[in-house]
């Protein structure tokens, strides 16, 4: 196994750590990336977290950099404290048999902590640009003997508005250094960053997403906002996942853990709001089967590295692909095969079909899965007039009431606003039958549609109302 490792110019002793982390061979990043950066050549290089770029740049650091110094020889740049945790994690496992000392820094923990472990030494540093920069201010952190420097996931650095934090870093570090910047995506400001601070850089690209969704199955099920959470409960019941559930606010993440919760599931919640020291024990939690569901915003879902997540659901479709691809690619990792489901309104399909060309893969439309014979909703499935009203927010209703029964269209509209306190505006097209008429109501009065008219009688005749949904 180790030969594998050490054939691409991997040190020995850092393959034999690689060997007890279980890794079986390089990844096409790995294969491609450690060479070059072994020789000393500046690199930006493209690939999706979950391809093995901490192990690409982490063997080249670890080759090149020596071990017990006082003062840093080497630093990587994360955009969250979560990926600062995993690199530097990650790093000292590799670092294993080689003896290099990583330390984490970040916000949101005691500074006074990090400074006491800065002030002891270490030979990589593993940070967010907001605290790197504070620790430089205060003199705590010195730079000036810095020789490699990794720029992790560079776009979202960059998104996050980092660029000036970035500047400042870099040029509080020699000039002279070598420099690798990754990104899962190429977009005109990464490159512009790394021409302005790298010298002839090497461009090495892993196809991109063909890593992460390689092993993913997808699918989306067409789904309105209030009964997602009814077929949320239907997946976890039936399929039993260890899943993270992506939601696109801090709000709808607290309001979706209090409600998992109160049903019995076991659950935890993570977004930016939280305390570190409790977003770490979550993530702890997580990570040791302690909670089957991890509910998070997107601060989750760059560098979470847990290789038995068996779903991925999309609680709330994001709007862009990078996200999606970011967020899916929690699954299938490792040699797995995962599974990703999105919630879907009406109103968000066309982001499917854009999805679907971006990726070049099938999306899979499917239905919510059938409940077990016997098995009862834990949740119940509730009409939602956004999802099947049409573009003019109109729904289709069914009354038992016709021409049989003396109504015309006129009288029939009057009879509805009467009973039903409708306002004549919100009536749409009406089409009387013999025994039964359809009517266009506007998915605002729905309800009463449903609860109000039933309630009414014409001529000893008791009222019944059917909502169209196909």
């Amino acid at each position: 196994m180790i030969s594998k490792f050490t054939d691409i110019g991997i040190p020995e002793d850092v393959a034999r750590a690689m060997d007890d982390m279980g890794w079986d061979e390089p990844t096409p990043i790995q294969v491609n990336s450690i060479p070059l950066g072994l020789k000393g050549c500046d690199m930006f290089g493209q690939a999706q977290t979950g391809t093995g770029k901490t192990g690409a740049y982490g063997s080249i650091i670890l080759g090149t950099i020596e071990a017990g110094r006082k003062v840093p020889s080497a630093i990587v740049l994360v955009p969250t404290r979560e990926l600062a945790n995993q690199v530097s994690g990650e790093l000292s496992k590799l670092a294993k048999y080689s003896g290099h000392v990583c330390l984490p820094i970040y916000g949101g923990a005691s500074i006074e902590g990090q400074i006491k472990k800065l002030q002891e030494g270490c030979d990589i540093v593993a940070g967010t640009p907001g605290r790197v920069r504070d620790m430089i201010n205060r003199k705590v952190l010195n730079l000036s003997e810095i020789s490699v420097m990794v720029l992790d996931e560079a776009d979202r650095m960059l998104d996050m508005g980092f660029i000036e934090d970035i500047e400042y870093i870099l040029k509080s570090m020699p000039e002279k250094r070598h420099t690798l910047l990754f990104s899962a995506t190429m977009q005109e400001n990464v490159k512009q960053l790394a021409f302005d601070y790298m010298s002839n850089p090497k461009e090495v690209s892993v196809s991109q997403d063909e890593v992460v969704l390689d092993l993913t199955k997808q699918y989306y099920i067409s789904v309105g906002r209030r009964n997602k959470s009814w077929a949320l409960c239907r997946i976890l019941d039936i399929d039993k996942p260890k899943a993270i559930i992506f939601c696109q606010t801090k709000k709808m993440v607290d309001v979706l853990d209090e409600r998992l919760s109160s049903l019995d599931y076991k659950v935890e919640a993570i977004h930016g709001d939280m305390p570190q020291s409790k977003r770490e024990k979550v993530m702890a939690d997580f990570k040791e089967d302690k909670t089957d569901i991890l509910i998070a915003t997107d601060v989750a879902a760059r560098g979470l590295d847990i290789d038995d997540i068996t779903y991925v659901i999309n609680y709330d479709m994001p709007d862009d692909i990078d996200t999606y691809i970011h967020r899916i690619g929690r699954t299938g990792r490792a040699g797995k095969e995962g599974t990703a489901v999105s919630f879907v309104t009406s109103e968000e399909e066309h982001l499917v079909k854009e999805f679907e060309m971006r990726t070049g893969m099938d999306i899979e439309k499917r239905d919510v899965p059938d409940a077990e014979p016997g098995q009862k909703d834990t949740i119940k499935r509730v009409i939602d007039y956004d999802q099947i009203s049409d573009v003019y927010g109109m729904c289709r209703f069914e009354i038992n009431l016709g021409k049989k029964d003396g109504f015309g269209k006129v009288s029939l509209a009057d009879f509805i606003i009467r009973n039903a306190r409708i306002r004549d505006v919100s009536i749409g097209k009406i089409e009387v039958g013999p025994e039964s008429s359809i009517v266009q109501v506007h998915k605002d009065f729905g309800n009463r549609m449903t609860m109000d008219l039933p309630k009414a009688k014409y001529k000893s005749k008791k009222v019944q109302v059917r909502v169209i949904q196909d």
